[in-house]
């Protein structure tokens, strides 16, 4: 599955709520969230319209990394 082109970092952050991820701060347009679901997790995402298709791409590895899945797999789940 692709990526999808259009999301918003406000999305971002509505999406990665059942993953345990919460606003934590946030600090001109970046926003951190951070979740304790498998271990302490932080990722910082900018707070942009749309997202760039490679900071969305790196977004998504590093939280297949933590939940150690597939990045297809996370993109599934959160866009499927």
């Amino acid at each position: 599955m692709k990526i999808p082109r259009d999301i918003s970092g406000q999305d971002m952050v509505r999406f990665l709520k059942p993953y345990g991820y919460k606003i934590t701060r946030q600090s001109g347009s970046h926003i951190r969230l951070s979740t304790d679901q498998e271990g302490q997790h932080h990722i910082t995402i900018p707070n942009h319209d749309p997202l760039k298709i490679g900071t969305l791409s790196a977004i998504l590895s590093d939280i297949a990394t933590h939940f150690n899945k597939s990045k297809d797999q996370i993109i599934r789940e959160l866009f499927g």
